[in-house]
């Protein structure tokens, strides 16, 4: 039995990348269970797994709002803003790290290629930090 096996239109759910969102479709003869509309208008499709249409994902990355367990995930904003040349020289020492747009911070090697590239072409230099650990 998969996790999303009895969702329903307007589930409330979290996803790690986008944060929170509703289910807007449920389909029935597709390779893709549900299509999630989140808050920032971003509609993904996702397996009855909670695995992403779009993207290198091949684990879970959603769940129901009500199962995910917030309260160990850094959230924290950026205490200082980096440089271009900072950015570059941190990501080359894969000690570089980018805020998704649910706001939690996740390791640059881990994230989408695209998303990052957009980020520093917008100069959103205030998204990415240097790993704490």
């Amino acid at each position: 039995m998969a996790y999303f096996d009895d969702v329903k239109v307007k589930d409330r759910l979290y996803g790690i990348i986008f944060g929170a969102g509703k289910v807007s479709q449920v389909f029935e003869n597709s390779h893709y269970k549900m299509m999630v509309t989140f808050k920032d208008g971003y509609e993904v499709p996702y397996t009855e797994d909670g695995i992403p249409g779009w993207g290198k994902f091949k684990e879970q990355t959603i769940y129901y709002k009500s199962d995910i367990d917030l309260t160990d995930i850094d959230f924290t904003p950026v205490t200082k803003v980096l440089s271009p040349k900072k950015i570059i020289k941190l990501r080359e020492k894969k000690k570089l790290e980018i805020k998704l747009p649910s706001g939690i911070w996740i390791n640059c090697k881990k994230c989408v290629k695209n998303y990052m590239e957009e980020m520093l072409e917008k100069e959103n230099y205030h998204l990415f930090r240097k790993t704490l650990k």
